[in-house]
């Protein structure tokens, strides 16, 4: 059965690029991020769907008056197997806009084929996996087999910004329970040699300096938000590696980490004091600390820090989830997946943790048993982001002998 799979499989490699390549230029930025969110990708993948001949097709929108039509899509597509469990392979339509395009040496939406690279804006992150995801179902059409479980692709809205209307949502709908074998395709270390089972809690930070706007000539200015906040920020920096020094091994860095990332624009002229400067800190911290503790650290370093200065500084947390309990190594999906792997790609992976930030920590939460599993060079978010077709192929195969019992 496997076989015959496996070879339709491989005579599909050329039209999962030519997929791939369409749906990229089909922009799905969520409106945090100014765009218009992922209505027009999710048209797209629903044809595909169709196309392939899944049994069931089912959108599950979300309310959202910020985005066109007011609703975010979420897709749920099902091949029908002959038992009653479901596989469940999540992957997310929208993307992180491109950044800094002077960076680029392709048009991040213009994708091109290169190397065996397709290179555009989400096409690793996420792209390869709904190609992959879907391609299973359409391999089981054209070898007219039925799978050993009911195959149910989920393609999700707003992973990228905390998933409220895309997992979250579906969970709500009670789609996902504890029973299912979950799969998100979104990450994995030296090119699938690790099964990501459990995640590091999530942090952001949003700190406010406020000083007095002024000319730069005044001599003895002791309220240029600038400088407070570049001695803050170095100080919280100190203090947070400093006190959470524990380590986990199963994630690389083994260390929580705390990094200052968005800097808000403040002065338009050179020779202007800011009188205001606003920084994000995003700290991804191993699961056995208490996010309370962070928060309270930051919150007390701040307070005495206006104390001792004429400035202002306050700290606020726009995002934080404590990291649920990892999945177990010995339940059925990471049984599953590591027969699968090792059968498909002659490789023996091991069970890791990373920094955070897929959707598989929503699941877990409500006590479903998930894991994280691709084949990627780990370029999501950078210039130049691509995806290798082989990966993609690859992946497909897993996914579907997976699907052969």
């Amino acid at each position: 059965m496997y076989k015959k799979l496996e070879n339709i499989i491989e005579g599909l490699k050329p039209d999962m690029k030519q997929r791939l390549m369409e749906m990229i230029k089909i922009k799905a930025i969520g409106p945090e991020n100014g765009g218009d969110g992922e209505v027009k990708r999710a048209a797209f993948l629903k044809n595909m769907a169709q196309e392939f001949n899944f049994d069931n097709i089912e959108m599950y929108p979300s309310p959202d008056n910020r985005v066109p039509g007011g609703k975010r899509p979420n897709l749920v597509a099902t091949k029908e197997g002959t038992s009653s469990r479901n596989l469940v392979i999540i992957a997310h339509m929208d993307t992180v806009p491109e950044g800094d395009i002077s960076s680029w040496n392709t048009q991040p939406f213009n994708p091109i084929f290169k190397d065996g690279k397709i290179y555009g804006r989400g096409a690793e992150d996420n792209g390869q996996a709904i190609i992959s995801s879907l391609y299973v179902g359409r391999a089981f059409d054209e070898a007219d087999l039925v799978p050993k479980y009911n195959l149910k692709v989920m393609l999700v809205s707003d992973e990228e910004t905390g998933s409220e209307y895309g997992v979250k949502h579906l969970l709500k709908e009670g789609l996902i329970n504890e029973k299912d074998l979950v799969i998100v395709p979104d990450y994995s270390p030296n090119k699938g040699r690790g099964i990501e089972v459990v995640e590091k809690s999530v942090l952001w930070a949003k700190i406010v300096v406020k000083g007095v706007q002024s000319h730069a000539a005044i001599n003895g200015q002791d309220k240029n938000a600038n400088r407070v906040m570049a001695k803050f920020q170095t100080r919280a920096d100190k203090e947070l590696h400093r006190r959470y020094i524990e380590e986990n091994d199963l994630f690389s860095p083994a260390t929580s980490t705390f990094e200052p990332t968005l800097r808000k624009k403040n002065v338009q002229n050179v020779n202007t004091i800011p009188g205001k400067e606003i920084q994000y800190f995003d700290c991804r911290i191993l699961p056995s600390i208490d996010l309370k503790d962070v928060k309270d650290l930051l919150t007390q370093m701040a307070e005495d820090a206006s104390r001792n200065i004429k400035s202002e500084i306050k700290v606020d947390f726009v995002k934080g989830s404590q990291a649920p309990t990892g999945t177990s190594t010995e339940s059925d999906i990471v049984k599953l997946l590591k027969r699968s792997i090792k059968e498909v790609r002659g490789i023996h992976p091991k069970p890791v943790g990373i920094g955070g930030g897929t959707v598989a920590a929503a699941l877990r939460d409500r006590g479903i048993p998930t894991v994280v599993w691709c084949t990627n060079d780990n370029v999501p978010h950078q210039p130049n982001e691509y995806a290798v077709l082989d990966y993609i192929v690859s992946d497909c195969k897993v996914f579907t002998h997976m699907l052969c019992g």
